[in-house]
């Protein structure tokens, strides 16, 4: 992208902040309306931000059929026999660290999904070296909250984010935070997730799945229940994993996404003509059968419906709202709309009360 480019899209972000921003009973001269313009710019700035940085250079004519034989078999062998049972976790170490006044470990183990095979011919299989950040008591089992973070996030200040100290210490649970694929100190490592690449995103997020569905289980002889919460990007793992675990107790999503190739089909147009011709593909309806796999609203979590949480944002400018009243049609859980963005609902008070509610009924019932 070219300095002029580059000007242009840095100066359409507040024309683009007002006019996704729902202006009905919104009032700029007051302090809610500052912050909510001020949110809405700030996910228009990370959008700006995904666009002038993108992605794995992809070659901007993929040939939809190169992706035909994915789509058959993916939406053959529908969710729950695409993504096979886990292996164990295989730990490598296990490690004690801090930031700041707050103490946490890092695991890392072994971890080798069983991919389905249009997905292992692609590249996408063999072995990984998963992790995740763990806050845990040392006097028995409690309840764990296994907290899927979003994109660009897997770091440890994602602690902070996710409230996990005060999680562990105010309400006495038990913190897990899963690292994704292509995230944290496995940003450097294969397959590059989220993409424009519309295979790497089905096989990133399986990998993801299987990850997280192994941590539950292995977290499960020291718990006492067990939620499982996500963010944006780890939303649908979340959802996933709620509906192929029988193990949890409670899920709760945020700003959540349904159709990650859809959603980045979207926002290409962003980074000019050579990503708007990539919009036809991951439209296209082999990209969507392959998608199907990791489609949040094809199961149903097992836990019960007052167990299910979904928060939505009223001004989301990266999701939107469509997905959280998706999914919240389907489950039939509960439903708050934070009057924010998509980024900002992470630093707000309500939404934390929501959340602490939530989680102190589910978990210690």
């Amino acid at each position: 992208m070219d300095v002029q480019a580059i000007v242009k899209e840095l100066g359409g972000v507040m024309p683009r902040a007002l006019a996704g921003l729902d202006t009905a009973g919104w009032s700029p001269a007051s302090p809610r309306g500052i912050r909510q313009l001020t949110e809405v710019m700030l996910d228009q700035l990370v959008l700006t931000g995904m666009s002038l940085i993108g992605g794995r250079a992809t070659p901007v004519a993929l040939p939809e059929d190169r992706y035909a034989a994915a789509a058959r078999e993916l939406s053959a062998l529908g969710v729950e026999r695409a993504h096979a049972d886990p292996p164990p976790v295989q730990v490598r170490t296990v490690r004690r660290h801090r930031i700041g006044h707050l103490s946490y470990e890092r695991l890392k183990f072994d971890h080798e999904p069983a991919l389905p095979d249009s997905l292992a011919a692609a590249g996408f299989s063999g072995p990984a070296t998963a992790g995740a950040y763990l806050i845990r008591h040392v006097d028995g089992p409690r309840p764990w909250v296994v907290w899927v973070h979003g994109a660009g996030q897997g770091q440890p200040v994602d602690l902070f984010f996710s409230r996990a100290g005060r999680l562990h210490h105010e309400l006495g649970f038990n913190v897990a935070l899963p690292v994704q694929p292509g995230h944290g100190f496995r940003r450097t490592a294969r397959p590059t997730y989220p993409d424009r690449e519309p295979l790497a995103n089905v096989a990133g997020m399986m990998r993801a799945v299987s990850e997280v569905r192994a941590l539950v289980r292995w977290l499960q002889p020291e718990s006492t229940s067990i939620a499982v919460s996500g963010v944006s990007l780890g939303s649908a793992v979340a959802a996933l994993v709620s509906a192929l675990e029988k193990d949890i107790d409670a899920v709760a999503v945020y700003t959540p996404i349904l159709g990650l190739n859809t959603m980045i089909a979207h926002h290409l147009a962003r980074g000019g003509p050579s990503n708007e011709r990539l919009r036809p593909l991951l439209e296209s309806e082999h990209v969507a059968a392959m998608t199907s796999v990791i489609d949040p609203l094809s199961l149903e979590p097992v836990a019960p419906g007052h167990h299910r949480l979904v928060v939505g944002a009223w001004n989301d400018q990266m999701a939107m709202r469509e997905p959280a009243i998706a999914l919240h049609q389907r489950w039939n859980g509960q439903l708050y709309w934070y009057d924010g963005s998509h980024v900002g609902h992470i630093f707000s008070r309500r939404v934390q009360a929501v959340t602490e509610e939530f989680l102190a009924g589910a978990l210690t019932a």
